[in-house]
Parts: C-alpha cells; structure tokens; sequence
C-alpha cells in the first residue's frame, strides 16, 4: 500500500484512525481499478480552503474539498484539500453526523481522483452514488 500522508493548516488533525482510513482508501482505489500513489490530505481552515481556493482555482468562495489531481493512468495521485469548518457547518445543514460527514468527504477526493466528477448533468447523482457504496465498505 503506497503512502498517505494526513497534514493540518490552521486546525488540529480530526481524531481518525488514519490506519484504517488508509485501509479503506485503497480498498476503494481497488474497487475502481486504480492503484495508490502519493496522496497528501491537508484538513485546514476555511481561510485557508479560501486562499487555495482563490489563488490556484480563481474561484472566491468557501468550500468543503478541492481536490488536485496527479494521477498517471490508473496510479491515483494528488493533494486533497479538507476544510473541516465548512464540512462541520454542511454536516449541520443537512442534519447529518460530522462523522459520516467527514468520511463522505475524504472519500470524495478520492473518487475525483478515480476519474468520477460531479459537475456535468447527472454526474452528481453518479458520484454520490459512489459514495455510499464507499460508505458502506467502512460500516457507514
């Protein structure tokens, strides 16, 4: 399994069992024929998902996960951008756990990085889709 590196910026790192998380992100990868690469998750603040945002997207809001993309064929590579504020603030909004919240959004950037987007008609439905079987692979 190749390496997953979990970093923080302007927040403490969300008490996870990084080991399984790993587990359930290759897992995942597998499923989708795809192999592990480097991947760095950075769980930040909303100001910093803010200035990530505006300085390499040139978009000016919140979000939740900004996925970059390195992958090499069917090698998934890249740095996943968290801002565990706003997935607060979403959990809450949708009367969700922070949990299930948070897990459905670390495997999001994964599945971006499998090659499944969400911003095309119907792909949305497609990606959540795909969410909830990862979901349920972890007991969620």
């Amino acid at each position: 399994m190749s390496m997953i590196e979990y970093t923080n910026e302007g927040v403490d790192l969300p008490s996870l069992d990084f080991n399984k998380i790993t587990s359930w992100i290759d897992e995942v990868a597998k499923t989708h024929l795809r192999l592990l690469g480097p991947i760095t998750y950075i769980f930040c603040s909303d100001e910093e998902i803010l200035r990530v945002n505006r300085e390499f997207l040139q978009h000016d809001y919140y979000t939740d996960i900004i996925t970059f993309d390195d992958s090499r064929g069917r090698l998934i590579r890249g740095d996943i951008f968290i801002s565990l504020p706003t997935v607060g603030y979403n959990a809450k909004k949708i009367g969700e756990e922070y949990s299930r919240e948070l897990h459905r959004v670390i495997i999001h950037g994964i599945l971006h990085l499998c090659g499944i987007n969400d911003k095309g008609p119907g792909e949305r439905e497609i990606m959540e889709q795909h969410e909830n079987e990862s979901l349920a692979l972890i007991g969620l």
